[in-house]
């Protein structure tokens, strides 16, 4: 099994237990604000999202990590690699991503999580190169990106809900670790 430590936090596979957790992250419109559409996802929909992370996982060997707490055992949210299947214009790419329960907002958890996954796509997963979308206007994930060290690639448009994305890029050359 996949596990990475940081100082804080812990990333790991999913497991049954972190279903109730994410689900609650996910009802939260604070939270899903900048993610699709911006609608929540009720407990269903989140058995799904993990379900096809866990795919993915075993498909291309990367995916979604659970961020636990190591503190408190917590769920914290998720943070890792996709193939960003619903923006064909990039492909073929690997994206990094991040979603935190709005409680740990603010503690540099999404950035120390980040950094992690995105070491672990340039020297363990031997990854060429990452992407990070975000929308337009999420200034949150814009300071996760900075300190990630990713530069502006372009913007585009999401063909699904029409919101303008900004694409940025780092690869190995350019990653300070």
């Amino acid at each position: 099994m996949t596990e990475i430590h940081t100082p804080r936090l812990l990333l790991r596979r999913w497991d049954e237990d972190d279903l109730p957790a994410l689900a609650d992250i996910n009802a939260d419109p604070d939270v899903m604000r900048w993610t699709g559409d911006g609608s929540v996802l009720d407990l269903e929909q989140t058995a799904d999202e993990i379900e096809r992370w866990e795919e993915e996982w075993d498909e291309e060997g990367f995916g979604l990590f659970a961020v636990e707490l190591l503190g408190s055992g917590e769920l914290a949210g998720f943070t890792g690699l996709y193939v960003p299947e619903d923006l064909p214009e990039l492909l073929p790419s690997v994206a990094i991503g991040w979603r935190l329960g709005r409680q740990f907002w603010g503690q540099g958890y999404a950035s120390e999580a980040a950094h992690a996954s995105l070491e672990f796509a340039l020297q363990d997963r031997g990854l060429d190169r990452v992407l990070a979308v975000a929308r337009v206007g999420d200034e949150a994930s814009a300071n996760v990106i900075r300190k990630l060290g990713m530069a502006p690639e372009k913007v585009t448009t999401d063909p699904r809900y029409g919101h303008q994305l900004a694409v940025h890029s780092i690869d190995l050359t350019e990653y300070a670790g």
